[in-house]
């Protein structure tokens, strides 16, 4: 390779599938930070990519698994999680991350998380929250804040909205956190704390839609929602996840749970080896 071409290569250009550039996310929107900040913690994390395996749904965030340089997939909508389950389950030793969106991962996916979550599945979910349906034409969705306008409420939405932070933690997860794609550091550094947690992670990622959820909200460009994000984010590390709210005044950012529990996969392994053990003493007899 030759020297210029050194000079211009991306620092994280290992991690991304080239080929597939450009992609198809739109200017100022969210995804491509926040894929950013996944590359920065595996990179940090030195793992080793033919041990991760990244999992999406439908929606813009989707496309994220096409992205990547590593084992990948794009399933089917709402079925991110039970896919990256089996492929938990199946090889143990690999690092799964699921990557989707707030429609995708908690309306027709929402049983799937919540049960995940309750049986502490060794997985890890980054959601990419823009408060709309952005791929198929910004219709609302389960996260839309109240008041809001989409394609769909073009009175204001009269739906009340998941708090996901306290879904998450409510379901049982073991790290529950919260950033905008303003505080990119400190993302990077919950995408890195949570792959190196036991059991279920959550991390939900606050992120512009300019062309159509902030377009139709009259937030203003890309920029400006940055802006806005620095004006009204409130980190409160521990807040209860149930007063971790978003509203159009204040978004409540930080980590709200980090414990530690058994995860499924451990349990059903010891559960695995104890069958065994006894089926071998009842046949030595």
């Amino acid at each position: 390779m030759k020297e210029s071409d050194l000079m211009l290569r991306h620092p994280l250009a290992a991690y991304l599938r080239q080929e597939r550039m450009p992609h198809i996310w739109c200017e100022g929107c969210g995804n491509g930070v926040l894929l950013n900040s996944f590359f920065e913690a595996l990179d940090k994390l030195k793992l080793d990519l033919d041990k991760v395996v990244v999992v999406s749904g439908i929606g813009c965030i989707g496309r994220a698994a096409g992205y990547v340089n590593v084992d990948s997939f794009h399933t089917t909508h709402g079925r991110a999680i039970p896919f990256a389950t089996g492929v938990k389950l199946a090889n143990p030793e690999l690092e799964v991350v699921v990557i989707s969106g707030d429609g995708d991962l908690f309306a027709i996916g929402g049983n799937h998380f919540i049960h995940a979550a309750r049986r502490n599945v060794d997985i890890k979910v980054i959601c990419a929250n823009n408060f709309n349906y952005g791929m198929t034409g910004g219709q609302y969705g389960p996260t839309t804040p109240l008041g809001s306008w989409t394609t769909t409420t073009p009175y204001g939405s009269i739906e009340h909205p998941f708090n996901l932070v306290h879904l998450a933690a409510a379901s049982g997860a073991v790290y529950v956190a919260r950033w905008t794609t303003l505080q990119v550091r400190k993302l990077t550094d919950s995408i890195k704390k949570a792959l190196g947690k036991e059991g279920f992670s959550f991390v939900e990622v606050i992120s512009p839609c300019p062309e159509i959820y902030d377009r139709y909200n009259k937030l203003g460009t890309a920029v400006e929602v940055m802006k806005w994000f620095k004006l009204i984010s409130q980190t409160q590390h521990g807040c209860t996840p149930e007063n971790a709210e978003i509203s159009k005044r204040q978004i409540i950012i930080g980590e709200f749970v980090d414990i530690k529990k058994p995860s499924y996969g451990r349990l059903l392994r010891e559960m695995t080896t104890r069958v065994k053990e006894s089926f071998q003493e009842k046949k030595a007899k």
